[in-house]
C-alpha cells in the first residue's frame, strides 16, 4: 500500500459508464465476487486502536512514522492498516482504515490527498474480501478527492471486471494506461476484455463504450517524475526478466526450427551453426546436443559428436538417441568396444531399435577383426 499518492491538478476522474443493457458474458477466469458482507467501521475514532499482532523482538517503530498531513494518532491507524494488509489480514486492515477515515471527519482534517489514499487503501481491502460494490464506492470517493489517481482507477477497474461490467472496466484500464503505459496488468486486462466485448457487442463494440477521459499531460508528467518505490522497482525488474525470458525462448525456438530444416536439406555445417546459436541461448536443452551430434557425425567430426552426446547424457542419463549417436561417434573413432557398450545400453532401454541391433552386429565383427589385427602385429 502506498503511503502517498501524487496530487494531480484539477480535473475530474470522468469516465462514468453508460448503463449496460445487454446481458454480458463472463470473462474467462473471472468470477463475480460481490457477495461478501461489508465490514462496518466503528462509530467513532475515540475507541482505542488495537495493536497489530506482535512478534518477539519485532521493531514496531514504523507504526509511528509520519503519514502525509495526518496527525499522529490517525497516521498510526493508517500504518497499522498497511501492516495488516501486507500480512493478509484484510478485514482487520479495513477496520483501521475506516477508523482513520472517521477520525479525519471528526477532527475536521482537510487533506484531500491523505483522505484519498485512505479510501483507496480501504477499497483494496474490499476488493481482497470480494466486496466489489463497496470497493467501487471507495474508489469513487478517492477519485473525487484526487482525480486520475492511479491505484483507485486500477482497483475500480478490477472490481467492475469482477462484476462483469466490462465496458466500465475497459474505460478505467485505458485511463490507467494513459498514466502508466508500462503497467502490464492493465495491458493484459484490456486485451482480455476486448475479446469479451467483441463477442458481446460485435464489430461495433467501441460504439457501446462510455467516453474515455483524457488524462492531462501534467498528470502524466507528474507520474513519470515520481520516485520509484522499492516494490515498484522489484516489480519492474521481474517484468523485465520475464520479457527477456520470453524473447530468449522465441529466439531459441526459431533457431532450433531453422537447424532442423537445414538438416533435412543435408546442409549440416549450416545446421550445426544454428544449433550452436541455440545452445548459446539455452545451454541445458538435451535435444539440441543430440541434434548437433548428427551434424558432427555427418561432417566426420567424431570427437565433437561424442562430446555433445556426453553433454546430452549428463542432462538425460537415459537418452537412447544420445547413446546411439555416441556409439556411432565411437565407431568413427575406432573405439569398437565403447561403441558396443553404448549400443547395448540402447537395446536395454528399447529392445525394438532395429538400427542398434544391426550396428551391434557390425560392431562385434569390427571388434573381433581389430583384435585379430592386433594379435597379428604382436
Amino acid at each position: 500500500m502506498g503511503n502517498a499518492q501524487e496530487k494531480p491538478p484539477g480535473g475530474s476522474a470522468g469516465g462514468a459508464a453508460s448503463k449496460e443493457n445487454r446481458q454480458p458474458r463472463r470473462a474467462p477466469g473471472k468470477e463475480a465476487a460481490n457477495g461478501a458482507a461489508r465490514e462496518r467501521s466503528p462509530a467513532g475514532a475515540e475507541k482505542e486502536s488495537q495493536q497489530p499482532p506482535d512478534c518477539s523482538g519485532m521493531d514496531r517503530s514504523y507504526l509511528d512514522a509520519p503519514a502525509g498531513a495526518l496527525p499522529p494518532h490517525l497516521a498510526r491507524l493508517k500504518n497499522e492498516g498497511n501492516y495488516l494488509f501486507k500480512n493478509g489480514q484484510f478485514g482487520d486492515a479495513l477496520e483501521k482504515y475506516s477508523q482513520a477515515i472517521n477520525g479525519c471527519s471528526e477532527a475536521g482534517i482537510d487533506s484531500p490527498e491523505d483522505l484519498s489514499i485512505l479510501y483507496s487503501n480501504r477499497a483494496a481491502c474490499y476488493l481482497k474480501n470480494g466486496n466489489s460494490g463497496d470497493c467501487i464506492q471507495d474508489c469513487n470517493k478517492a477519485l473525487e478527492l484526487q482525480p486520475f489517481s492511479l491505484k483507485p482507477l486500477l482497483r475500480r477497474a478490477m472490481a467492475n471486471e469482477s462484476l462483469e461490467r466490462y465496458r466500465k472496466a475497459y474505460v478505467d484500464y485505458k485511463t490507467v494506461l494513459q498514466i502508466d503505459t508500462g503497467m502490464q496488468a492493465a495491458n493484459d486486462s484490456v486485451n482480455r476484455i476486448t475479446k469479451v466485448l467483441i463477442e458481446q457487442d460485435g464489430p461495433q463494440w467501441r460504439e457501446e463504450l462510455p467516453e474515455i477521459p483524457v488524462v492531462p499531460l501534467s498528470v502524466q508528467q507528474q507520474h513519470r517524475e515520481r520516485p520509484v518505490s522499492i516494490e515498484q522497482a522489484q516489480a519492474r525488474a521481474a517484468r523485465a526478466a520475464q520479457e527477456e525470458a520470453r524473447r530468449k525462448e522465441a529466439r531459441f525456438t526459431l533457431l532450433k526450427h531453422e537447424g532442423n530444416s537445414l538438416v533435412k536439406e543435408g546442409l549440416f555445417q549450416e545446421a550445426l551453426e544454428k544449433y550452436s546459436e541455440c545452445l548459446s541461448v539455452k545451454s541445458d536443452e538435451c535435444a539440441v546436443y543430440t541434434n548437433r551430434a548428427i551434424c558432427f557425425l555427418k561432417l566426420h567430426r567424431y570427437q565433437e559428436a561424442k562430446q555433445d552426446c556426453d553433454s546430452a547424457l549428463q542432462l538425460d542419463p537415459a537418452n537412447k538417441k544420445a547413446f546411439y549417436r555416441r556409439a556411432l561417434a565411437f565407431k568413427g573413432l575406432q573405439d569398437y568396444l565403447s561403441a558396443s557398450s553404448d549400443l547395448q545400453e540402447v537395446l536395454q532401454l528399447d529392445p525394438k531399435v532395429r538400427e542398434a541391433e544391426q550396428e551391434l552386429e557390425e560392431m562385434t565383427c569390427l571388434l573381433r577383426q581389430s583384435l585379430i589385427d592386433k594379435d597379428a602385429r604382436t
